[in-house]
């Protein structure tokens, strides 16, 4: 076949593909616009969540970050008449601005800012952290059963095994044993020790369950804690404790 015959050969092929795709195209133009289109929105909607979340976050940083403003404030106790000259009284005393006369004070000022983050954006990183924080006050102020709902909500947020899910888990144990509600402690407690999570020290763990046991009068269960600390932890700081428990 002659060199010019193969040109015009190919040349007729591409007319022809060029033909069949023009075609093609106008059998589905309708939908490959609704294709373009739904593409379109799908594109604007993604663009338009990332723009709301981010901004969802920043509100709710300031919103902690005001919060925590009154939780970090100063206590300052009110001190009496000065004794020397010169010597100025306490800021409490004078009721200056970020600072407080009792821990108390401060705390029950954090409160309502502490709940309004929480409460406003409670699935963010920002609101995990203010209801924390908000638990382990009401905890402070002796407020123990609204602070156990409060650190049970914060692991239900916070989930599996992240740092406010199990500082949380510390927390309601620890506020049931200073709230005396020591069988609830202690299967808290028991819980945390048989856990699968390696960030909590399991035998600290069970230095504390043998401690709650202690508390709740049952010996022979402290006992069996304290004797599985030495067995199983030998090197644990706790050890001196537990033999020392176990001797008297």
């Amino acid at each position: 076949m002659k060199t010019k015959e193969r040109h015009q050969l190919k040349e007729n092929d591409l007319a022809a593909l060029i033909a069949s795709a023009g075609a093609t195209f106008e059998a589905h133009r309708g939908r490959l616009a609704l294709i373009l289109v739904i593409t379109l929105v799908a594109a604007a909607a993604a663009g338009g969540f990332l723009a709301w979340r981010g901004q969802t976050s920043v509100r709710a940083e300031r919103l902690l970050a005001e919060a925590m403003v009154a939780f970090n404030a100063r206590v300052v106790p009110v001190s009496a008449e000065p004794t020397q000259p010169g010597e100025v009284p306490a800021a409490a005393t004078i009721g200056a601005t970020g600072t407080f006369a009792t821990e108390a004070a401060k705390l029950n000022a954090a409160l309502p800012k502490l709940r309004a983050a929480a409460d406003a954006y409670p699935d963010t990183g920002a609101g995990i952290t203010a209801r924390y924080h908000y638990a382990s006050s009401l905890a402070a102020l002796g407020r123990h059963d609204e602070a156990i709902r409060a650190f049970d909500e914060v692991a239900r947020r916070a989930g599996g095994n992240s740092l406010y899910a199990r500082m949380s888990r510390l927390g309601k144990a620890d506020t049931q044993m200073r709230a005396g509600q020591l069988d609830a402690a202690i299967a808290t407690w028991k819980e945390l020790a048989s856990s699968s999570d390696d960030e909590l020290p399991k035998d600290a763990m069970l230095m504390e369950l043998a401690r709650a046991y202690q508390a709740a009068g049952k010996t022979e269960e402290a006992k069996k804690t304290f004797t599985q600390i030495i067995d199983e932890h030998p090197t644990s700081p706790y050890m001196a404790e537990a033999r020392a428990a176990l001797g008297s």
